[in-house]
């Protein structure tokens, strides 16, 4: 290679380089993003998102809130190893009642010593540690699940889970949270009947002014008129006797005020057939199929054949007496309520069982969406008819 040749190579890596930072610079004049000059619109912005609290939400009301429905998709990953059937183990342990029960204590399986020696309860917040990474939750466990991460999934499964038990564990949390808004519904109502006593309060001076000139008048004429007779002490007898009717008169203003209460007793009479027909209305608009695909909910305590499973049979149930069903043993809660099960308290026990009457054997959480409550009685309602 002679000198020439090198000359040549060293121009050409030269002239290269040079390119490269000529085009640099020229990309940099027409696409300069400099900040000369003033913005010609301002965005005014509180705080940085970064700084922005995000408020905190308890367990205990994202376990009040959870969606057993979906807890149930969920549980396919469980399936295979575990069932919800009362006393029946598989590779794993029943899961009937486990939300509350002591951990490892399912009589007549086999626990690995890790999960024996555990110790414990398995209250929802000890479940949902475990679900979402059990090998770290309990080290050496046999069981070899890889965890649900997702909080919302595993809160979901064990309110499902929790649907499946004799007695339904209930956080004190939760329960306290209902308590507050028991007692926030009494002031209302409280508040509201001081206010209706004081408005009959106001009203009544109202009434006695009215009647008060009335009487006045009518008593003038019949004070004025002894004075125009010849015996005076028989006039003063005939005035006392004059003045007795009008004082009597009072009494028919007194008595006017009566028709208002009665008409106010008719306006509740007339509220009541109006919430028949809302139900009424609601039952006939109801969707028998879609009633049907709810009652699976229902089918694995009750039967509509007659015969009592873990729950009454359901045959006739919309309209038939509370805890009427022979040969089936209440609890003692149920059999005191009283009255029938119209649609209207069919639909509230429904929503909650739980609150519609508290301290049931009945573990069923209940149904969220009115549209599913309707549906179901609906199709309980076509079945007797």
């Amino acid at each position: 290679m002679d000198t020439m040749t090198i000359t040549k190579a060293a121009g050409a890596l030269i002239g290269a380089l040079l390119i490269f930072m000529l085009a640099q610079w020229a990309g940099a004049a027409l696409f300069s993003t400099g900040g000369h000059g003033e913005a010609s619109f301002v965005i005014e912005v509180e705080g940085d998102a970064a700084d922005a609290e995000v408020p905190e939400v308890s367990f205990a009301e994202m376990f009040a809130a959870a969606d057993p429905a979906k807890g149930e998709k969920i549980f396919k990953k469980c399936a295979a190893c575990h069932k919800l059937e009362p006393g029946e183990n598989a590779t794993g342990p029943s899961l009937y009642g486990v939300v509350g029960r002591a951990v490892a204590s399912v009589a007549g399986f086999g626990y690995s010593d890790a999960m024996a020696a555990h110790g414990g309860e398995w209250t929802p917040e000890v479940l949902s540690e475990f679900l979402a990474k059990p090998s770290e939750a309990v080290p050496g466990t046999a069981m070899s699940f890889a965890g649900l991460p997702k909080t919302e999934d595993r809160v979901n499964l064990i309110a499902y889970l929790n649907d499946h038990s004799d007695a339904p564990y209930v956080m004190e949390a939760a329960a306290a949270t209902e308590a507050d808004a028991a007692a926030a519904a009494e002031t209302d109502t409280t508040e509201t009947a001081e206010a209706a006593t004081t408005e009959s309060t106001e009203a009544a001076p109202a009434e006695t002014t009215e009647a008060a000139p009335a009487e006045t008048t009518e008593a003038a004429p019949a004070a004025t008129e002894p004075a125009a007779s010849e015996t005076p002490a028989a006039d003063s007898g005939a005035a006392a006797t004059e003045t007795a009717p009008a004082a009597t008169e009072t009494a028919p203003a007194a008595t006017e005020t009566a028709p208002a209460a009665t008409e106010s007793d008719a306006a509740a009479t007339e509220a009541a057939p109006a919430e028949s027909a809302d139900a009424g209305a609601a039952l006939a608009g109801a969707d028998i199929e879609a009633g049907s695909k709810v009652f699976k909910k229902c089918a694995a305590c009750h039967k509509i054949n007659g015969e009592n499973g873990i729950g009454p049979h359901l045959d006739g149930v919309v309209g038939r007496p509370i805890a009427s069903v022979e040969d089936f043993k209440y609890s003692d809660v149920m059999a005191g309520l009283g009255g029938d099960w119209t649609p209207e308290r069919l639909s509230e026990f429904l929503a909650k069982p739980r609150d519609f009457a508290p301290g049931t054997a009945m573990s069923f959480a209940g149904l969220r969406k009115d549209e599913e409550i309707v549906n179901v009685i609906g199709y309980l309602n076509s079945l007797q008819n």
